[in-house]
């Protein structure tokens, strides 16, 4: 595996319009396993930290994502835009992220193989089968018992917020999402953190596709992704204009406070 051959296979994952670079640092790093450079298009991998091209693979993909991300702002922004940072993990990146990986598994570049090591492969039955399922089915029936709760408290004049604060000791936002999950039909099989998450999408539709989604193997960010509204795409003038009028707002609140700060010291 070499620089041009790995910048192939990223570009048969997806076409990139903008030239960039593929540079294997020929060392390992304790704290990355590569980078991606906004500025000079550069994707760094420090391939000493990998077992195997699969591993090199992956973290090549990973950073990619980010040169991806930063083509679509300059095309956006008619290249205004500059990425906050090369290392933004938003939900935008692991979505797209792990779209790219599901292309380069299917054209053969990568793969997870946990059906390689039958121990891990029975270990993560094991994972999904007696914890993951049966935590979602707990926490459905423990949603139901904080509705009887709830009902009680009403009952005996208790402040039900109260209970649930010092009695309980749950968060608030916790007790109400459990209680959320209680009164779905959600399929236990997806995971209670992910039932939680489509438990806040309202419109049905797009819940149920987001279920099937999971279902497939779909990963959370990807189905968060999926059911969250894209806003229309702003026009460069007027994303100019918007961020004219924060500078400006910042400058006036410093100047406020410039001139407190003087008036302060012109009296000690």
């Amino acid at each position: 595996m070499n620089n041009e051959k790995i910048k192939q296979i990223l570009l048969s994952i997806q076409e990139s319009s903008i030239e960039f670079a593929v540079t294997m640092s020929g060392k390992a790093s304790k704290k990355v396993n590569g980078l991606y450079n906004p500025e000079t298009k550069e994707i760094i991998l420090h391939n000493k930290n990998f077992q195997n091209d699969n591993q090199l693979i992956y973290t090549a993909i990973h950073e990619y994502t980010h040169h991806i991300l930063n083509e679509e702002l300059l095309e956006r922004t008619q290249g205004l835009g500059k990425m906050k940072s090369a290392r933004s993990h938003t939900n935008e990146f692991w979505a797209r992220f792990h779209s790219l990986l599901e292309v380069a598994e299917k054209k053969g570049f990568y793969t997870i193989a946990i059906e390689t090591s039958p121990e891990l492969q029975a270990l993560t039955e094991t994972i999904k089968k007696d914890y993951l399922e049966k935590n979602a089915l707990l926490m459905s029936e423990f949603g139901k018992l904080l509705l009887e709760a709830h009902a009680l408290c009403l009952k005996e004049n208790i402040r039900y917020e109260d209970y649930i604060d010092r009695v309980l000791q749950i968060p608030r936002t916790e007790a109400k999402n459990i209680v959320k999950i209680s009164s779905a039909s959600f399929k236990p099989e997806i995971g209670f953190e992910n039932m939680k998450m489509l438990a806040k999408i309202g419109n049905s539709e797009k819940r149920e596709a987001a279920e099937s989604q999971l279902l497939q193997g779909k990963s959370p960010d990807s189905v968060k992704s999926f059911v969250r509204a894209r806003p229309e795409a702003l026009d460069i003038k007027e994303e100019l204009i918007k961020e004219r009028g924060r500078i400006e707002k910042t400058i006036d609140q410093l100047s406020n406070r410039l001139d407190q700060i003087n008036a302060n010291l012109s009296v000690l």
